[in-house]
């Protein structure tokens, strides 16, 4: 599989993983990994596990995702 984004840009780069989001292929220059809390269905008993797990998205639906008043937040800091 290859990296869409770098497809996208005429470049063929091996893609490391795969969006959470949207499925696309992604290589290191152009994913994002967060660490997310675990979750499972538990009834009434522990319902996030005790250690996070990687969630890999691409950039655009990180940006997507990131709430804009962060975004805000930087440029008001200069």
């Amino acid at each position: 599989m290859k990296c869409f984004d770098c497809a996208w840009a005429e470049e063929i780069v091996d893609a490391v993983g795969v969006c959470h989001h949207c499925g696309v292929g992604v290589c290191m220059r152009h994913c994002h990994v967060a660490l997310e809390p675990g979750h499972h269905l538990a009834g009434v008993g522990q319902s996030t596990l005790s250690r996070p797990a990687r969630e890999l998205t691409c950039l655009t639906c990180h940006f997507a995702m990131t709430p804009a008043y962060s975004a805000e937040a930087k440029g008001s800091a200069r």
